[in-house]
């Protein structure tokens, strides 16, 4: 019997001691969600395939990358999903806890006949030591994010749970890298897909770290290969974020989200573009309601413009 979700990773290299540290607690945390979740491993880096042996997890290394040798969303999506015939999948960065929660949600979800993509905040939490994930593991690890932990913006997207039927065709974006995380966001309301705030379902716990382990150090959103993704997604129109969803998932189900003024303006913003699916209408609904950073847009392209030509 094929499990209920599959859930699966691309880590980085297990080389720094801390990125060490907080994936080995990621990957001992996930199988210890029970047989209802098939983990799986993605990727080459340097100590991922010894990691995966050590802890008898499915290891998929055949991923594609691109010439940063960067691996792509796109394959590892595609990977995860060959794994198995689960009816669901799940995606999640390689420094995430979760709780048994995970599954419970997951099998309210499973009652929802609409594809749907569930998404949600996760606690900043300052962790450095190996965590035990035996005993009374859960009210120890939900005990961490209460005392130590903060809730993230919902700028930032972690996980993201959907039916197999979803997310067939991803552009070549470059995992750990600004702009995909929010294209998937975008796809879901693009699509008709029920965008669902799991937040109030879900607790997922975030293991701090830096940014050491990018080039120069530099954080995601300042790399070349996250103007790549942006591009990639369309550009900046379709850089939506968990304030865009319209669901929330609670105890008792899948309820409609209070839109409030604010959010009613924006649905009225992005109509012409998730509806009408018109990037022009799109772009032109965005100009109404932000002249301001619509004009900086314009100028600041017409000044790239003018010194492409005169380079040229």
């Amino acid at each position: 019997m094929a499990p209920l979700l599959t859930l699966f990773t691309a880590p980085k290299s297990f080389a720094d001691p801390h990125i060490n540290t907080i994936q080995r607690n990621m990957l001992r945390n996930w199988l210890a969600l029970g047989e209802e979740v098939a983990v799986a491993v993605i990727g080459d880096d340097p100590g991922v395939a010894e990691v995966c042996r050590e802890y008898g997890i499915r290891h998929l290394p055949q991923v594609r990358t691109n010439a940063q040798g960067t691996p792509l969303i796109s394959s590892i999506f595609e990977l995860g999903r060959n794994l198995n015939k689960s009816p669901f999948l799940a995606y999640a960065n390689a420094d995430i806890l979760f709780l048994p929660d995970l599954v419970d949600a997951v099998r309210r979800l499973a009652d929802e006949p609409a594809p749907f993509l569930a998404i949600g905040q996760r606690y900043d939490t300052d962790i450095t030591e190996s965590l035990d994930f035996t005993g009374d593991w859960p009210a120890q690890l939900r005990r961490l994010a209460a005392e130590k932990g903060r809730l993230h913006g919902q700028t930032g997207s972690d996980y993201f749970i959907y039916p197999r039927a979803c997310f067939r065709d991803i552009p070549d974006f470059a995992v750990g890298r600004a702009g995909w995380d929010n294209w998937m966001i975008y796809e879901a309301r693009y699509q008709g897909w029920k965008l669902v705030d799991a937040t109030p379902s879900i607790t997922a716990i975030h293991q701090n770290h830096d940014y050491a382990h990018l080039p120069g150090g530099v954080i995601h959103f300042r790399q070349p290969e996250s103007h790549e993704n942006v591009k990639l997604a369309g550009g900046r129109r379709s850089i939506f974020i968990a304030t865009d969803s319209r669901y929330l998932l609670t105890n008792a189900g899948l309820a409609r989200k209070p839109l409030g003024w604010k959010g009613f303006w924006r649905e009225v913003e992005i109509f012409p573009l998730i509806k009408l699916h018109s990037r022009l209408l799109g772009s032109i609904s965005f100009a109404i309601f932000h002249p301001i950073v619509a004009f900086r847009e314009i100028r600041g392209w017409l000044a790239y413009k003018f010194k492409a030509d005169k380079a040229g």
